[in-house]
């Protein structure tokens, strides 16, 4: 096991909520207002540029992940998975689609749209991409692109289901109000970890049943990367 893995970061203690940091205004949170923002960006600092120190010294590999952006009933909500329970990496961790570069993709563009369709089927055809986040660097040694893109309704998925357990969507809005982002700290072998979560709940299934979902790592500090974009 690397040294300094987070295993059950639910379990990790909270040493803080962003109350005092304001919501990104609901006009910002437009298709329009993105794509503006992507195409005229202020000048902004990202809060955020990788895991910390990284677990080994292999070379970093090239990665893009697809922040992906769904309208639904005129509101954004970014389409996010659950990895499977069974795999090596990552396993029933929440992600954007995404993935190591291969050698011929064309660009991180070009990545994320590939990992997109073979994870969950997403069409190139409903995807607009606006924009690019910094690069985010992880403990494993990926430097992993973000790719922002606006994602027209009428799609249709079929789901990896070695790779991916499932697909759901979270409010824009709610992702990008910190008071709903927590910080955690944990010391493991000696070495300091320090991260963010962002815990979404849904509204409770017709079946009464109850969902929640742990956001946190790598996808919660591009998320908090984004506010930081969005609210400059």
């Amino acid at each position: 096991m690397a040294r300094g893995l987070i295993v059950d970061p639910q379990a990790v203690p909270v040493v803080g909520m962003d109350t005092d940091l304001p919501a990104v205004p609901t006009e910002r949170l437009t298709s329009q207002a993105v794509r503006e923002r992507f195409a005229r960006p202020p000048i902004w600092t990202p809060e955020f540029v990788g895991d910390g120190r990284r677990f080994d010294d292999r070379p970093p590999a090239p990665a893009s992940v697809l922040v992906a952006l769904v309208e639904r009933a005129g509101a954004l909500r970014v389409l996010l998975t659950q990895r499977t329970a069974h795999l090596k990496d990552h396993a029933g961790q929440v992600s954007f689609p995404g993935g190591r570069s291969e050698a011929d993709d064309a660009d991180a563009v070009d990545t994320a749209l590939r990992e997109a369709h073979e994870e969950i089927g997403l069409e190139r055809g409903h995807v607009d991409v606006v924009g690019f986040l910094p690069v985010y660097t992880t403990v494993t040694s990926f430097e992993v692109t973000p790719v922002v893109a606006l994602v027209r309704p009428g799609f249709s998925l079929a789901l990896d289901a070695f790779e991916v357990a499932e697909v759901f969507e979270v409010p824009l809005s709610f992702l990008m109000t910190p008071a709903h982002h927590r910080r955690h700290v944990v010391e493991i072998d000696g070495l300091r970890r320090q991260f963010l979560s962002m815990p979404w709940a849904p509204p409770p299934e017709p079946s009464g049943q109850a969902r929640s979902y742990f956001i946190w790592g790598a996808t919660a500090a591009i998320l908090r990367n984004f506010y930081r974009l969005l609210a400059a």
